[in-house]
């Protein structure tokens, strides 16, 4: 088949393989295009599975402000431009479009955004009544037949020149002479551009668009025991782009906080567009953090590409190594803080005894003495430690929201194996009418390591806001509002039992 060189030209259509199309579309001359893409996003911490990335599109929870500067090739005076280079999950209302040659004297006085696309059964649907040509292979036979095409549904069915209708349920290409007006085979913005000076023009496309978005990844290896509490970390970012249009060598910009209204397009300016690419040529290779509103704003110190339908992961900084750190162990074996206090709660079985759980974490500072210091993205943080043999293996992960510098972080890993322990209930008094709750406990902690363990036995008093300890068998911290704190030292293979008496009233 000739290669077509017109709107008129013939066009082929693969219908059982795909569909291949070949056409001349009225669009402005576009060379070089240079992107920037800011990305915002609005996903939790581990809310996304990597394994079924490919099924969100635009369910993805994040958009993107994406700006395309290109030499764009204006006419004189009113006249239309089509601008086909855009993301098929374009927000058409926040395109904006601004010529750095001529900003005064060139405005859009209307746009149309076509997103009817071509596909091969609207083809069919578009030429029934019109010739086709569609080839078939028989055997070991190809044969090519034309005639009008009456139906597409089930199969084709034409008539051909002789009056013979035929039917054909398998067909390995279809023909037409031309693409039918309204059908486009990209997304196409067609504007009505008034230009005083016609010719190239140093122009500026910018637009929102839903299908991307980004978190963080950060991992932890966490040293031996022998060597006190150290850790390295080390941050990513994932980037995923399914917005339906690809950004080769783009400036990248991630903003991470809670954005509650994202910024309208803005319209460029020389003076502005030029110091932003001054400006780029400085920043470090890597992400440098800076302030943005009440956000932060992470800026890539390189152009990267990012494809359509595409993963990326980019170092969000470099390793922090020797990182000062604390490992807690924490029984708990009452019910959690009670946080809705309608009435108090006068059940005396409610929490009375039962075994208890110790959890493992892990605190570090994040400030530039420990070796930080940086906004840190909500993300998700693994941690993992050397064995005996030198292997990493992972011991825990966990969530982190979006973390100023200056801020201690606390990651849960899991629960102990070789701590026990339960909370036993020794007494209750109560007097509703005097409006007072009398509560005693014991508990017991068992260390089964072979070497000793300091752990904190937290208590939450849930039955009531006002509370008093009338007495305790053994010092405690009072945490907050509605926590007391047990700190013990247990000596390998011990345990360690005390007990404490709260008075509730109201």
């Amino acid at each position: 088949m000739p290669r077509p060189h017109s709107k008129s030209s013939l066009l082929g259509l693969s219908i059982a393989t795909g569909m291949s199309l070949t056409a001349t579309i009225n669009n402005a001359h576009a060379a070089a295009p240079q992107y920037s893409l800011t990305i915002y996003s609005s996903a939790q911490p581990g809310q996304l599975s990597p394994e079924a990335l490919q099924n969100y599109g635009q369910a993805l929870p994040g958009y993107g402000l994406v700006r395309d500067r290109r030499m764009l090739t204006l006419p004189d005076g009113s006249g239309e431009v089509r601008f086909t280079d855009v993301a098929t999950r374009i927000d058409p209302t926040t395109v904006s479009f601004a010529s750095l040659t001529d900003p005064a004297g060139t405005r859009v006085i209307e746009q149309n955004y076509q997103f009817d696309l071509v596909d091969g059964q609207k083809l069919l649907q578009r030429y029934i009544g019109e010739t086709v040509t569609v080839d078939q292979v028989q055997a070991d036979k190809f044969e090519r037949i034309s005639g009008k095409l009456l139906s597409a549904s089930n199969g084709l069915i034409l008539m051909k020149e002789s009056g013979e209708v035929v039917t054909l349920n398998q067909y390995t290409n279809v023909q037409f002479p031309s693409l039918p007006g309204g059908l486009i085979t990209r997304p196409t913005l067609v504007w009505l551009v008034n230009a005083k000076k016609g010719g190239e023009h140093d122009s500026v496309v910018s637009y929102q668009t839903q299908g991307l978005t980004w978190w963080s990844d950060y991992n932890v290896t966490l040293g031996s025991d022998a060597e006190g509490c150290r850790m390295d970390l080390a941050a990513w970012v994932t980037i995923v782009n399914q917005s339906g249009g690809s950004f080769p060598g783009t400036q990248l910009k991630l903003v991470a906080g809670e954005v509650n209204r994202a910024p309208a397009a803005p319209v460029a300016r020389m003076e502005r567009s030029k110091m932003l690419m001054d400006s780029a040529a400085s920043v470090a290779e890597g992400f440098q953090e800076s302030s943005l509103f009440e956000y932060h704003l992470y800026t890539l110190g390189r152009r990267t590409d990012l494809p359509n339908n595409s993963t990326k992961q980019l170092e969000l900084f470099p390793a922090a190594m020797g990182t000062r750190c604390k490992r807690e162990l924490v029984f708990t074996a009452g019910p959690g803080p009670w946080r809705w206090y309608g009435s108090p709660v006068t059940d005396q079985g409610f929490g009375a005894t039962q075994p208890g759980k110790v959890g493992a974490y892990l605190e570090f500072n994040n400030d530039q003495a420990n070796g930080l210091g940086m906004p840190l993205p909500a993300g998700r943080v693994r941690v993992n430690q050397a064995s005996k043999d030198g292997s990493l293996e992972f011991i825990g992960e966990d969530l982190i929201k979006h973390t100023p510098r200056n801020e201690n972080l606390r990651i849960k890993l899991g629960e102990s194996f070789d701590v026990v322990g339960e909370r036993k209930q020794t007494d209750f008094k109560i007097d509703v009418d005097a409006k007072w709750i009398e509560e005693s406990f014991e508990i017991s902690v068992r260390n089964r390591k072979t070497e000793p363990a300091t752990i904190v036995a937290r208590e939450y008093l849930y039955r009531w806001s006002g509370w008093t300890i009338k007495s305790a068998s053994r010092e405690y911290v009072k945490r907050d509002a509605e926590t007391i704190d047990f700190p013990l030292t247990i000596a390998a293979d011990a345990e360690a039992k005390f007990s404490y008496t709260v008075r509730y009233t109201w």
